[in-house]
């Protein structure tokens, strides 16, 4: 049980403090990003293991999260039903010019996410010029303009 709740400790504080930091795709990730997150990563570990320092312990936490992983990926393959539970699907934001604010709340963006992927895939500056924006599986907004 203990490490089930340190587990959820880590999770709420990680999430808390990357909702602080903002929002940011892996693709805008910077150096001074990625030293952050190996250091995050290396504060994380240590609240896994708990008081269990040894190789041991360290190679079994790996190796579960990388079965984990491996038997996530090869279920997704067999069940497109649990592949869009995991990782859901696209979502179209914006359709003929039109937001659709329902599903932008439920994505939790605004107008102004869209319009920067707009601006920034399409040189668009206005969301009447947008034929369908469309939140990918990987966060990413597609922009496709109207004729």
């Amino acid at each position: 049980m203990d490490s089930v709740l340190r587990a959820a400790a880590i999770y709420l504080v990680l999430m808390l403090l990357f909702k602080i930091a903002g929002r940011r795709s892996l693709a805008e990730l910077t150096t001074f990003d990625l030293v952050l997150l190996m250091v995050i990563g290396e504060a994380t570990q240590q609240a896994l293991l708990g008081d269990d320092f040894s190789l041991t312990n360290a190679v079994l936490v790996i190796v579960t999260l990388i079965a984990i992983d491996i038997g996530f990926s090869l279920v997704k393959q067999r069940s497109p039903w649990f592949s869009r539970v995991l990782d859901g699907g696209p979502t179209i934001v914006v359709e003929h010019g039109n937001v659709l604010h329902e599903r932008l709340k439920r994505a939790r963006l605004d107008e102004s996410d869209i319009l920067e992927a707009a601006r920034s895939a399409q040189g668009i500056v206005e969301i009447n010029q947008i034929k369908f924006a469309i939140l990918e599986r990987n966060g990413k907004i597609s922009v496709i303009p109207s004729d």
